[in-house]
């Protein structure tokens, strides 16, 4: 600083005296550096937009602070695909998903760690390290000046030719998804932990001078949770943090410091104040007040406000009229409302106090006084700090400021007003389910219809990467990302057998979420009847009227509608843990299947942000949605002759809602049903037929009856399908 080169210059050439005048000099020059003006140095809007301009400043960060950073270096966009859709008559569809790699400069300052990152002030990053959306890697460089080079920057643009950002805190982003974010690079603000502890406002001021910079004077200093240090020099780094605080720039012994005021015994007598100087008479006193007119009517101070998640705050003082002068102070610190609220009050009191000054001319003698130190004068109250200090033709002039705040109002206090935060969730681990398809009575498939619902242990759970593991195979394959989350869980209860296609009023089930924040409705009999709550209790497609809450996350379901979609054969079928699924299609992923998948093991793996571990599920696949429904409504009525008449009703995987009661399409190849006579598991007689009549005659079944021993006989109705047979229609014979 110029005091200090001045001071210097001014001891080599005249001694003590001289270093005084050199010191005189150079605090005038140092006045005209660092005096107030208008608003200058980084705007907090500069914290709050992420760039990627040019020769933009990177700020030096204290603290704990929110921060927005600077582009250096990204890939272009990485493009993949997945095909989806097909099957069932539907085209295949390709959906395009986008990722980037990228480095974001923090600070120009060795940093800590790093917190929580929001991306388009979403949550991207939570406290607790986990990322809300899939992205390949991210690495943290603190800043030190023995940094190495990122290897995925090194990799891209060669060892030689990668810098290594020493000195400069940055984040590196491998691969992030952009699908969230419009296929773009989101704009990303970063809580940064410089410092752990709250840093001394002479700390912060050493660290930006790289000098160490001492505090004088008897009052305590101010310390801040965060800061952030950007300018075109010290003033415009250091303007606001001075202003804020009523600090002033001084000397001691020849280097730079700061004050606040050094109380001492002085007490100027205007009776004794120089009146002559080298036989011309010297002005007496002069005491001058500013209009009031000069102090701003509004003082507001715009600040990083913790209880909003760093986001700026703003808290403002007003007095009286007259006046129109309004002040915004940008003050990119870490204040709490409060707080806030009491810097803007104290500056602007201590504005209306500042308006009083003093000239005074004084001998020799005033040479001990220095920057900052606080006088009394003789006749008039309160307290003076000397602001500036001159020498001119043998006297001293002495400019003094009224020192301290006009009037302390009590009670004075901040409001954040309404935080705009985001709940931290933490993703938790995935938990997977499995749902083959039974025929949905719209379109034919030609492969088996499987789907994948997940969910994970609350709300801040995300979808994750769903792949299929192969038995024999080196890698699991990638197949696409799970849909939004589903409400799954699993059976406390065994829900006992029912009849299908009716309400089902007896029977019951309990069921308990994989995820806290999810919840099971009740709904009316006319929604029921309208296909409200669909859902999937091991391989049986059921509805419920009632969800009634009996503990956390458990819900007794009742008002049953049983075996939709063809599944009452699986109604006798329940066990103790079967997953359960409320149906909705749009939050099942479909994974792409062949008919040779038919008869294998599906073992399907996710992997989340939040997983330590890969979640697993797995399922025999049997291409139910492949052949016709098992028939239905099945007769047998003894002739006179002794013949039975076998009679039943076609269903078809084209006509589940039968609108008209008359016959619905076929659906397959060709009409051909196959009938069995069992004895237990053991086939005694088979034959086909062509229609949906047959007739067992007396004799066969005197046979069959002498085979089996005279043990009950049942009889089988399968329908043929294109690829396979239906489950059976099972009749006792009598």
């Amino acid at each position: 600083m110029a005091t200090l080169v001045l001071t210097a210059v001014g001891t080599a050439i005249g001694g003590p005296i001289g270093g005084a005048v050199g010191a005189l000099i150079g605090q005038g020059v140092d006045a005209r550096i660092f005096r107030p003006g208008a608003r200058e140095g980084a705007r907090l809007r500069d914290l709050e937009v992420q760039t990627s301009r040019y020769g933009a400043q990177i700020p030096r960060l204290y603290g704990t602070l929110r921060a927005a950073g600077t582009v250096i270096w990204s890939t272009d966009l990485q493009e993949s695909s997945e095909i989806s859709g097909g099957g069932k008559g539907q085209p295949n569809v390709t959906s395009y998903s986008y990722s980037a790699s990228f480095a974001v400069a923090l600070s120009s300052r060795r940093v800590a760690g790093i917190g929580r990152i929001w991306a388009d002030g979403n949550l991207l990053r939570g406290a607790a390290g986990d990322f809300k959306a899939p992205l390949g890697a991210f690495r943290l460089h603190d800043g030190g000046e023995d940094q190495p080079v990122d290897p995925l920057i090194a990799a891209a643009v060669g060892i030689d030719q990668a810098p290594a950002y020493r000195g400069c805190a940055y984040a590196v982003f491998e691969d992030l998804q952009l699908a969230d974010f419009g296929n773009r690079i989101p704009s990303l603000t970063f809580e940064l932990v410089a410092d752990p502890d709250a840093m001394a406002v002479s700390a912060i001021l050493s660290d930006l001078t790289d000098c160490a910079i001492p505090f004088l004077g008897d009052g305590d200093e101010p310390s801040l949770d965060g800061f952030a240090g950007e300018g075109d020099d010290l003033r415009g780094a250091s303007e606001a943090l001075i202003a804020a605080h009523g600090l002033r720039w001084c000397e001691q012994a020849g280097r730079l410091a700061l004050t606040a005021g050094t109380l001492t015994e002085t007490v100027l007598d205007p009776a004794r104040a120089l009146r002559a100087r080298d036989g011309e008479p010297e002005a007496a006193p002069t005491k001058g007040r500013a209009p009031i007119e000069t102090v701003p009517v509004r003082l507001s101070i715009r600040h990083h406000d913790p209880a909003r998640d760093y986001q700026i705050g703003i808290q403002t003082a007003e007095r009286p009229q007259p006046g129109t002068d309004v002040v915004e102070i940008d003050y990119p610190a870490v204040l709490s409302a409060e707080a806030a609220r009491q810097l803007a009050d104290q500056s602007l009191r201590r504005a209306l106090r500042q308006r009083m000054s003093v000239r005074w001319s004084a001998g020799w003698s005033a040479l001990a006084l220095g920057i900052g130190d606080i006088v009394s004068i003789a006749g008039e109250p309160g307290a003076w700090i000397v602001e500036a200090r001159d020498w001119e033709d043998m006297a001293v002039r002495l400019t003094l400021r009224a020192h301290g705040l006009a009037g302390r109002p009590a009670g004075v206090t901040g409001d954040p007003g309404q935080p705009v935060v985001e709940t931290d969730l933490p993703q938790g681990p995935t938990y997977l389910a499995i749902v083959e398809w039974p025929p949905d009575g719209t379109m034919l498939s030609t492969a088996p219809d499987v789907r994948v619902a997940a969910t994970g242990d609350d709300a801040g759970w995300r979808r994750a990467a769903l792949f299929r593991f192969r038995e024999g195979a080196e890698a699991a394959e990638p197949v696409g990302r799970t849909a939004p989350r589903a409400t799954i869980g699993r059976a406390e209860t065994i829900l006992a057998d029912g009849a299908p296609w009716r309400l089902d009023r007896r029977n019951s089930v309990e069921v308990r979420l994989d995820n806290v924040a999810d919840a099971l409705t009740s709904v009316t009999d006319e929604q029921l009847f309208d296909g409200a709550n669909l859902a999937m209790l091991g391989d049986e497609f059921f509805q419920f009227g009632l969800a009634e809450p009996v503990g956390p996350r458990r819900y007794r379901l009742s008002r049953l509608v049983r075996g939709w979609h063809g599944t009452e054969w699986a109604c006798a079928n329940h066990v103790l843990g079967e997953r359960f699924v409320l149906v909705d299609a749009a939050r099942l992923a479909r994974v792409e299947t062949g008919a040779g998948d038919i008869g294998t093991m599906l073992d399907i793996r996710a992997i989340g942000t939040g997983d330590a571990m890969p979640a697993e599920a797995a399922r025999l696949v049997d291409g139910r949605a492949m052949v016709p429904p098992a028939p239905v409504h099945g007769r047998m009525s003894l002739l006179p002759n002794g013949d039975l008449a076998l009679r039943w009703i076609r269903r078809s995987r084209l006509g589940w809602s039968w609108p008209d009661g008359g016959e619905v399409p076929l659906g397959e190849e060709g009409e051909h049903y196959l009938l069995s006579v069992m004895a237990g598991d053991v086939v005694l007689r088979a034959w086909e037929a062509t229609t949906t009549t047959s007739l067992y005659a007396a004799a066969d079944h005197a046979a069959d009856l002498a085979a089996a021993g005279m043990a009950a006989l049942t009889l089988q109705i399968r329908q043929s399908g294109t690829f396979g047979p239906s489950r059976p229609l099972i009749l006792t014979v009598a």
